[in-house]
């Protein structure tokens, strides 16, 4: 059994975290899986760190050097399709449907009768809808034998294109947390915290700084927090395009001094940040899935997420791992933010509850999933 798994950047380190969970159940099952990405990394993604390698435990093939963007449409045609004439399998699993050369990849594997599964991030709630794309969407999954959606978002955006649930494999997602990361460590660490550490409500943002990820929004909401919370503070870790007009806003909005802009940080060096506030805020107005939200949970942190991050229904339960509240909505997003106050009231409880949620989303599992979903397209065959 052959598997040939296609990824489009090396830079997603969660991307990585899994296919080295993948790479050793495959070699434990006498499955030949090989990995390919087919460039380094994205543009602005320089802005949050470079290329770890060290998430990539497992053999693969780079087929281009530097930025995908900037790798011509007709060079990753010819070195894609060159790598899948090379290299027989009985299944190809595709980076996504939305370029021109996921769909040569498509055709192509269609023209050699190979088996062929795609990763899925896509939710309904993801981008403005056109009959052009909706049918091309609907061609593209009805010829793919295996779909491998993040959560149930993308489950449900699937299905409604009518792709039968049997075609369907759901839940292969997972963040990449730092190297050694263990629950009953960050569970022990709460334990050592003085009940003191969340009367001053402490808030966190973590991502680009990019206009959809809702910041003007968290600064309003923000402020009438702060106004209720004099010793309220929010931190926004990430770098991007906006960094200043963020600066002029939170000047505008007199909060200079409860407001921080740290800069673009690795995980490791934000945990400090999880342990002391009371939510993760992700205010983001499109967002497929949102793994920061993972990455808040699995250190006991609860998270007020917006409802068009894909996460949502997987992750956020209501009074108990945070609160979810309408994109765009300054009120509603001020109520949930004072409601996670009320969480970190008893934070033991409260960690206990986003630990537990996290143990189903780990690199082990999704790998798990995957492969499942691998042997079982190939065994479908008739």
């Amino acid at each position: 059994m052959k598997i040939v798994f296609y990824h489009n950047i090396l830079w997603a380190k969660y991307k990585g975290a899994i296919f080295s969970r993948l790479f050793s159940l495959c070699r434990d099952a006498g499955v030949d899986a090989s990995f390919v990405q087919i460039a380094e990394t994205n543009p602005g993604y320089s802005d949050l760190g470079g290329v770890d390698l060290s998430y990539h435990n497992y053999p693969f093939r780079l087929l281009t050097r530097g930025v995908y963007a900037d790798v011509s449409l007709m060079k990753k045609i010819w070195v894609i399709g060159k790598d899948l004439l090379l290299h027989r399998s009985d299944l190809v699993v595709l980076p996504g449907y939305s370029l021109v050369e996921f769909w040569m990849m498509l055709t192509l594997c269609m023209l050699l009768r190979r088996r062929r599964a795609v990763f899925c991030d896509s939710t309904a709630l993801d981008g403005q809808k056109t009959r052009v794309k909706e049918l091309a969407k609907r061609l593209f999954f009805s010829h793919c034998d295996g779909i491998f959606c993040y959560g149930t978002r993308s489950m449900e955006y699937v299905s409604s294109y009518g792709v039968s649930p049997t075609k369907i494999h759901f839940q292969c997602h997972a963040a990449a947390l730092p190297h050694g990361y263990d629950p009953d460590v960050v569970q022990a660490a709460y334990g050592a915290q003085a009940k003191e550490a969340f009367k001053a409500p402490d808030f966190i943002f973590i991502g680009r700084l990019s206009i959809e990820k809702g910041l003007f929004d968290l600064l309003e909401a923000f402020s009438l927090v702060h106004a209720k919370f004099l010793a309220a503070r929010l931190n926004l870790v990430g770098a991007g395009p906006l960094e200043d007009a963020l600066k002029q806003q939170i000047a505008k909005l007199g909060l200079g001094d409860a407001v921080t802009l740290l800069g673009a940080r690795a995980l490791h060096e934000v945990v400090p940040l999880l342990y002391r506030s009371v939510a993760l805020v992700l205010p983001s107005s499109r967002e497929p899935w949102g793994l920061v939200v993972n990455e808040a949970l699995s250190y006991g942190c609860p998270v007020v997420v917006s409802d068009r991050c894909g996460c949502v229904p997987d992750l956020v339960i209501e009074g108990v791992t945070g609160y979810s509240f309408p994109a765009g909505s300054i009120e509603r997003l001020s109520a949930a933010m004072l409601a996670a106050v009320d969480l970190s009231k008893d934070r033991a409880a409260t960690v206990k509850s986003c630990l537990n949620m996290m143990s189903a989303f780990t690199p082990e599992n999704a790998a798990s999933r995957i492969l499942t979903g691998c042997k079982e397209i190939i065994e479908s065959r008739v």
